[in-house]
């Protein structure tokens, strides 16, 4: 079977390839620059150059596929909007795997965006549901809520670089989830007729909340954080600004989702019938403590080895002033 994986070169879409590469699947990945995803191509995916945005460079993308998995969105450094990418972007898709007669399509979705509809990626992302619904093709939606490699940038380095860990809003405990396991779900999705046409919420073992993964970073990395506290009111006020300008407007949007991630209403679901439907266990996928734990081992390790080249080049510099010269 050959899919075509939009967003390839994304967090979560590179995941997505390279599990369907290691289960066998012919993967092609739609993409707007060659030279940023050589990678793709270097782990056996072919690429073909598209873009979502551009309706005309679909329909030779789609030949020869029979199934879609949609991990596309739009990166606040984008030049286009949010709007243009998320929705615009994916109707024009959504539309050209209708037509191409592509029976198969996996859209990747937020938890509770009905909840949220002035937060513009929630809303964006609750229209592409209710589209796909009305559309008639045989979708299947995840619902995520968190990509544990986030956290790195978050949490984990700057408490390793004694830089300032910012905590917005109240406490809201989040459900994480490693790309590399929100991949399986995508790829079963495609094997298992019984997830057709059907929406499910596909998140981490354990919903933590921001005090929690600092404690665990704490924990792991023997430092202390240094802990800055911003207020809901300030992050709007800054949006409210951003918004003005043209090159920030995606920024703008970004700084909108603070809504969700500082509501203090937890980001969680039960798993245990879409683990029953996907063939999964929860025992399989990856728990913060492991995956953090992972990172600070290495990190702490390449520490230990960069001091202890330190050392020897301090060992080998030659000794200054009279005492170079031995009576």
């Amino acid at each position: 079977m050959k899919l075509l994986v939009i967003g390839a070169t994304g967090t979560l879409g590179r995941q997505v390839v390279r599990h369907a590469l290691d289960q066998g699947y012919q993967v092609r990945c739609l993409v707007r620059n060659f030279n940023r995803a050589s990678f793709l191509k270097e782990w056996g995916a072919e690429l073909v150059k598209g873009n979502i945005c551009q309706a005309e460079t679909l329909s030779p993308a789609l030949e020869g596929v029979e199934a879609v998995i949609d991990a596309a969105t739009a990166r606040s450094t984008d030049s286009l909007t949010m709007k243009q990418v998320d929705w615009f972007g994916k109707v024009n898709l959504i539309q050209a795997v209708k037509k191409a007669g592509i029976d198969r399509y996996i859209f990747f979705s937020i938890l509770n965006n009905e909840k949220y509809p002035n937060v513009p990626l929630m809303r964006i992302k609750n229209c592409t549901e209710l589209y796909l619904k009305e559309i008639g093709l045989n979708y299947t939606i995840l619902q995520l809520c968190g990509f544990m490699q986030g956290l790195i940038g978050q949490y984990a380095i700057p408490i390793l670089d004694d830089q300032s860990v910012w905590v917005t809003g109240e406490s809201t405990a989040i459900a994480y989830m490693n790309t590399q396991d929100i991949a399986k779900f995508a790829i079963k999705a495609v094997e298992i007729p019984e997830t057709g046409q059907k929406t499910f919420p596909v998140v981490g073992t354990k919903a933590w909340t921001p005090e929690e993964i600092i404690n665990l970073c704490q924990r792991l990395s023997g430092k202390t954080a240094k802990i800055s506290r911003t207020s809901l009111k300030f992050i709007k006020f800054i949006q409210k600004i951003t918004r003005f300008f043209k090159w920030s407007v995606n920024a703008s949007d970004r700084l909108t989702f603070t809504e969700v991630l500082a509501g203090g209403n937890p980001l969680n679901a039960n798993m245990d019938e879409v683990y029953q439907i996907f063939g999964l266990e929860s025992s399989e996928m990856t728990t913060l403590e492991a995956y953090l734990g992972e990172y600070f081992n290495r990190i702490m390790q390449k520490l230990k080895e960069i001091g202890y080249e330190k050392q020897k080049t301090k060992k080998k510099k030659p000794k200054s002033g009279l005492f170079k010269y031995p009576l």
